[in-house]
């Protein structure tokens, strides 16, 4: 069994994540946009069983930040949690197979070469 960590900036929040995700994705909704000040999200998506998160997150609306040093680090919804792979300890680790939301990815950005595209959510 795989292990993966991640941290907020500051150290005070820290996420562990056993085995394989369930998939690794980006997202351009404005949700995602604006929770994460960037023109899209990208999450390795787990079991929320498979996850151990350390340290006392703050929440709004099931995103889950430090409340020290404000990093976005996860986000949980339906039994499961998205570690947000900008917060993991060591990087390339995953590469995403879908897209969400390309509706509303910027112009200058390709599509992911490989990945599924979403114009919406899955399966909308």
């Amino acid at each position: 069994m795989s292990e993966v960590t991640a941290s907020c900036l500051c150290g005070d929040i820290r996420v562990r994540a056993s085995g394989s995700p369930i998939g690794v994705g980006l997202c351009h909704c404005m949700d995602c946009r604006k929770h994460h000040g960037a023109v899209f999200w990208a999450a390795a998506v787990y079991p929320a069983e498979s996850v151990e998160v350390l340290g006392q997150a703050q929440q709004y609306q099931g995103r889950h930040f430090c409340p020290r040093c404000g990093s976005s680090v996860y986000s949980c919804s339906e039994g499961e949690v998205e570690l947000h792979l900008g917060a993991m300890d060591q990087p390339n680790q995953f590469t995403p197979t879908y897209e969400l939301w390309t509706d509303r990815r910027e112009h200058w950005l390709t599509p992911l070469a490989g990945a599924h595209q979403h114009s919406r959510n899955r399966g909308a």
